[in-house]
């Protein structure tokens, strides 16, 4: 909240006239300061605290010149000369709001708690907005109930604030003030029942401490008062799945993942979630089928993996191999998605894909010897052992401490010797392949 200083510099009265020797002086402090400001303009620190220092030999009383001087050496790093600065400065103008915003600045650079406070509480004096500082720093100072105090303050004079509330949750966090913290959200019901959010922390919280009852009646409090609430149906999807009402379940997941007040990242969760209750529900495959459609592009890789795994496990290849090529789509370096993309063209018999994937895939990552095992399948299938037997033996090169990957490709050396009638290199590899099994 730290604001950027806007310095009047009409302290410095740089239009009056020359009289006499006075003029010569003035013209010397007006030429060292533009330099100062120039200098720091530049970046160079040191030249534009001397300047400001000559400045200072000419005339002690502007506080301006130890402002700037201060904020100098605090880009030079020289802490304890920048403090004495910014001192002097707020000393010979201690009503200058900015004067003081800086030294509080300083004082938490160097995590100078207690002087940041005495600081800070000036400042209050002059915009209420220092009062969320203030609040921080008690926070920091572990001063849990004075900052709460201030947080009540703030929100009975501007509102409830999402910052303010971080930082409220983080007070009750650390002293475990649970039960507190509850009441403060009811109350916050009571008061305005018509604000969606409150209803909503309420009910996480409510959720976070298993008063899942009350989390599941404040969830319907919130729909008869906002019938058309889409939010709330992250909570009263899995309200219903506990209760075992899967029908209104599947309602609001519907709700959730059509919703465009919703994150992505939280449909995500919750049609993740329905694909583990599926797996253990069968009869319910076409609703997650269909809530999958409704995603309409909002979904992101790691949910069609869920999906390609769900469809692999029940050995559904096809509808497996569909959610793999979409997820890599999103996740284009993802070698397990390709993986499993390669191995699912080999299951399929879809050698001709599998051999010019495989193909790329070796392109890309050269060092992965299960890419030339698989193209060196698919060349074999496709009845070319010669092509088969460079691409596995360049492979070979790559295994470490595999051996039964290793076993696999000495299995397709054989197969494609044995092609080319070449028999007692086909049984070297079959022995080979048999020894490292045994």
């Amino acid at each position: 909240m730290l604001c950027i200083p806007q310095v009047n510099y009409a302290q410095v009265d740089f239009n009056n006239k020359p009289d006499d020797d006075l003029g010569i002086v003035e013209d010397q402090f007006q030429e060292l300061f533009f330099e100062a400001l120039k200098q720091k303009g530049i970046e160079n620190y040191d030249k534009a605290a001397e300047a400001l220092l000559k400045c200072i030999e000419i005339d002690k009383s502007l506080a301006v010149l130890y402002f700037e001087l201060g904020k100098n050496y605090m880009k030079l790093k020289n802490f304890g000369a920048a403090e004495d600065a910014l001192k002097e400065a707020v000393n010979k103008a201690p009503d200058n709001e900015w004067y003081l915003d800086e030294l509080y600045g300083y004082y938490v650079s160097q995590n100078n708690l207690n002087k940041a406070l005495k600081t800070v509480k000036q400042l209050v004096e002059y915009h209420p907005d220092y009062k969320e500082d203030l609040a921080t720093l008690y926070v920091q100072m572990e001063k849990y109930d004075d900052a709460l105090e201030i947080l009540d303050e703030l929100d009975a004079s501007f509102g409830i604030s999402a910052a303010r509330d971080v930082l409220r949750n983080r007070i009750y966090k650390a002293t475990g003030r649970t039960k507190e913290q509850i009441e403060n959200l009811e109350s916050r019901v009571d008061k305005n029942p018509k604000n969606e959010s409150n209803y909503l922390a309420l009910i996480y919280r409510y959720s976070e401490q298993g008063q899942k009852e009350k989390a599941f009646e404040t969830a319907q409090e919130l729909l008869k008062i906002k019938p058309n609430s889409q939010v709330v149906h992250l909570a009263l999807y899995k309200f219903y799945l506990d209760k075992n009402n899967t029908d209104e379940a599947i309602k609001s997941m519907k709700i959730v993942v059509q919703s465009n007040d919703i994150k992505p990242d939280a449909k995500l969760k919750v049609l993740s979630d329905f694909v583990n209750f599926v797996k253990l529900h069968p009869k319910y495959e076409d609703d997650l089928l269909e809530a999958t459609t409704l995603l309409d592009g909002t979904t992101d890789a790691n949910i069609l993996v869920d999906l390609g795994m769900y469809y692999l496990n029940k050995g559904d290849k096809q509808n497996a191999l569909k959610y793999f090529q979409e997820a890599l789509k999103l996740d284009g370096d993802n070698f397990t998605i390709l993986k499993n993309i390669l191995l699912l063209h080999i299951d399929l018999k879809q050698f001709d894909v599998a051999k010019t994937k495989s193909e790329a895939a070796i392109e890309k990552y050269p060092a992965q010897p299960l890419c030339y095992l698989l193209h060196g399948v698919a060349l074999n299938e496709l009845q070319k052992p010669k092509d088969a037997i460079i691409a596995l033996e360049a492979g070979l090169d790559w295994i470490v401490d595999d051996t039964k990957m290793e076993a696999d490709f000495y299995n397709e050396l054989a197969k494609a010797y044995e092609v080319l009638n070449n028999t007692a290199k086909a049984k070297t590899f079959r022995d080979k392949a048999n020894a490292l099994k045994s």
